[in-house]
């Protein structure tokens, strides 16, 4: 008995695993239009979402940072607050404080903007160390000690830091143990002159049409089942270890000053769980890995002096190093 062509691939995808996820798709076509031309970032933002981790965006400003992520804390039906780092910003200021109520004379623990699912620490490197680090427990720990007490995050927890690579006047270098915090680095490029035209006419045209980033796309609920859905992702063995050859190969890599550690591999198998998702996937493989290698490991890296006046970047040298490490075969 014959097949037709739909009967035929939807087989065929059911016997790989295949399986069409509507809610994950109406988020990422929905990030999309809110990000025009930066497919690649809405992309790697879904995949930290996925993965419960957290992402460090750099551009210039005015390239839609901060929109992105009110648009994805709108469209997941999540809370948002943004965080404007600034040299006075004291740790106090994220977490929160213990304020004295007269009308009970107790102390009443007030919250910080820490307690959101989605959080923009805006130019993160223009606060002290000392503040910085009031960020690493929520991101790693997702709680906060406040007052001797210690206060779970909402789930899901979200945080994206941005910081502009151009202007470095009055900013203070992220310590490698925040970087680490990090899953992914994103960079945000300037957009095409069609795409910019496209940017121009939306913003026009929100008032009369509404603006998208303010519309709910999914539920937390589903967002949730999205996120134990990746956990759920099969690693076979022979995957796993091609993630480690990677992470272990830079740190004896020509041209690099230090490599990256194991909470690298793990954050590449966890990356790639989240990329077989979004391809419709329930298993891993190496194809992933490699997909998400340079945004996981390219700010946990050192460049060496001599590489960087001539001109090379992490990126180059991680280009290189996959091109070397040898892939398990499908």
């Amino acid at each position: 008995m014959s097949m037709d062509n739909n009967t035929q691939t939807a087989a065929t995808s059911s016997s790989l695993g295949v399986k069409s996820n509507a809610p994950l798709d109406s988020l990422r076509r929905h990030l999309c239009k809110v990000l025009i031309g930066q497919e690649r970032v809405v992309e790697h933002v879904l995949i930290c979402l996925l993965a419960e981790g957290h992402a460090l965006v750099e551009g210039v400003p005015g390239l839609g940072k901060t929109r992105l992520v009110k648009a994805l804390a709108h469209a997941c039906g999540g809370d948002f607050n943004r965080l404007q780092f600034t040299p006075d910003l004291m740790p106090s200021d994220i977490v929160g404080h213990a304020m004295f109520d007269a009308k009970t004379s107790e102390f009443t623990l007030r919250k910080g903007p820490i307690f959101a699912n989605f959080v923009v620490a805006d130019e993160i490197n223009r606060a002290p160390a000392k503040t910085q680090s009031a960020m690493l427990e929520a991101m790693e720990e997702r709680q906060v000690s406040l007052e001797g007490e210690t206060l779970p995050l909402p789930a899901p927890f979200m945080v994206l830091a941005t910081q502009n690579p151009v202007d470095h006047d009055g900013t203070y270098p992220l310590p490698q143990a925040q970087f680490d915090r990090f899953l992914m680095k994103l960079v945000i490029e300037y957009p095409s002159l069609d795409d910019e035209i496209a940017i121009v006419q939306g913003a026009a045209n929100a008032k009369a049409h509404g603006d998208l980033s303010l519309q709910t796309i999914i539920s937390l609920q589903d967002l949730r089942a999205l996120q134990a859905q990746t956990a759920l992702v099969h690693v076979d063995k022979e995957v796993a270890a091609y993630a480690v050859r990677l992470a272990v190969a830079t740190r004896n890599w020509p041209g690099l000053e230090y490599g990256a550690g194991p909470r690298a591999s793990m954050a590449i198998v966890a990356a790639g769980r989240a990329n077989a998702v979004l391809q419709g996937r329930d298993h891993l493989l190496p194809e992933d890995v490699k997909a998400v290698a340079t945004p996981v490991l390219q700010h946990r890296l050192g460049l060496s002096a001599e590489l960087e006046i001539q001109g090379n970047t992490v990126e180059q040298v991680l280009g290189e190093l996959l091109d070397t490490v040898e892939a398990p075969r499908q």
